[in-house]
């Protein structure tokens, strides 16, 4: 089981590419992995035949468990070891969907005391307990050599409250997917662990709305992509933050990491959540290369299809919610990230001009940034660049 993302413990086999037996060729798509932020295709790491499959489609897997082999043809899987064989397999994985999670429900002999009070807890499972009032003593995790998961904590509290007395029970409880709970945890750890302020600028649209009302013809007709907004933001937002590197940096214990390059996340709407596809060196790209990009892996992410690399090491986030006909809003940092840029929608408001009123298309955005990071003067002295460029486009994007 591959780790596609920073904290990954665990990875859920939603299908198989290919049967045991099949030939596969390197670089295919393999099998489905729902992680914690999305469900990504993973390819085939060698040319071979899938042999010696140990997962099937629903387990959730330890991460660094052998889940399959690729061998040559005629040769046999290597035999299970005791390595592996002390990993849960899947048919563990299965069969933790049919014992209690949670040793009560089981009844007092089966608890283990003397496994519970010494077991190990990742981080992230620790946390999640003392969310949820879990006793850590109480549930058995099914990690490597015991150790505590973050699932297990989750199964552990649905047992709970499905052990409550009924008029307590709530009378319809929804269960978030892997990706929904992940945006609670993280954006409940951004909250509350880093610095937030924000900044806002009401932008007029004007120069942005022509712009790509001049280019949006020629670029269909030779690349069959329509720009959007989204993808003048993408272009402009990432050559404004070449120039300002404190806004496109990372906070780590070490201290602040700065980028070379602007690897742009997009928020895109899915069925259960929120997912940052990534747009990499967009400060280099065109925009017909950037519309393409934004559209390709936005239609993967839809359909849950995101490879390992559309989600990975973004440096910068633009949250685009002008479709929806939202005025301005404020976004929540997606850690390491320094900062994230709210976008409202473009809409005809009163303004003076030249100390007489007119009517212009207005935009309002509204920078998030990490008070570690950057301070209120550069997230301002960013906007105003990023102001300069929307108003002058063409000269930013030639």
């Amino acid at each position: 089981m591959p780790a596609l993302e920073m904290a990954q413990e665990t990875g859920k086999l939603i299908a198989w590419r290919r049967k045991e037996g099949e030939r596969v060729t390197k670089g295919e798509p393999l099998l489905e992995i729902e992680t914690d932020k999305a469900v990504v295709e993973v390819e085939a790491p060698a040319d071979g035949i899938l042999a010696g499959v140990r997962a099937v489609a629903g387990a959730d897997i330890p991460v660094g468990q052998t889940i399959a082999w690729i061998v040559a043809p005629g040769e046999d899987p290597p035999a299970e070891d005791a390595s592996s064989a002390a990993v849960p397999s899947a048919r563990a994985g299965a069969r933790e969907k049919t014992e209690p999670a949670h040793p009560a429900a089981a009844g007092a002999g089966t608890a283990e005391p003397s496994i519970a009070r010494s077991a190990k807890i990742s981080p992230k499972a620790r946390r999640l307990a003392k969310e949820l009032g879990i006793e850590i003593a109480a549930v058995h995790g099914t990690g490597p050599g015991g150790e505590i998961l973050a699932a297990d904590i989750q199964a552990a509290s649905t047992a709970t409250s499905e052990a409550a007395p009924a008029q307590y029970k709530a009378a319809t409880i929804e269960v978030p997917s892997s990706i929904g709970r992940l945006m609670a945890e993280r954006t409940t750890q951004s909250w509350t662990t880093v610095p937030h302020f924000f900044v806002t600028r009401h932008i007029d649209a004007t120069a942005l709305n022509q712009h790509r009302e001049r280019i949006t013809a020629e670029i269909e007709r030779t690349h069959g992509v329509r720009i959007t907004h989204t993808d003048l933001l993408v272009a402009l937002v990432a050559r404004v933050l070449m120039k300002h590197p404190r806004l496109n940096a990372s906070w780590s214990p070490e201290g602040i990491r700065l980028h070379d390059r602007v690897n742009m996340g997009v928020a895109i709407a899915v069925n259960d959540g929120v997912v940052a596809a990534v747009i990499p060196n967009a400060q280099a790209a065109g925009l017909a290369e950037i519309a393409t990009q934004r559209r390709d892996v936005a239609e993967r992410a839809r359909a849950g299809k995101l490879r390992p690399a559309d989600i990975a090491d973004a440096t910068f986030t633009i949250s685009n919610l002008g479709m929806y006909k939202v005025d301005a809003f404020s976004a929540i940092i997606t850690p390491p990230q320094a900062a994230i840029l709210a976008v409202g929608s473009i809409a005809d408001q009163v303004v003076a001009i030249d100390g007489k009123p007119a009517v212009r298309p207005m935009m309002s955005l509204t920078l998030s940034s990490d008070h570690r990071v950057a301070d209120g003067a550069r997230a301002a002295l960013f906007l105003n660049d990023l102001a300069e460029a929307l108003r002058e486009p063409q000269k930013f994007l030639t």
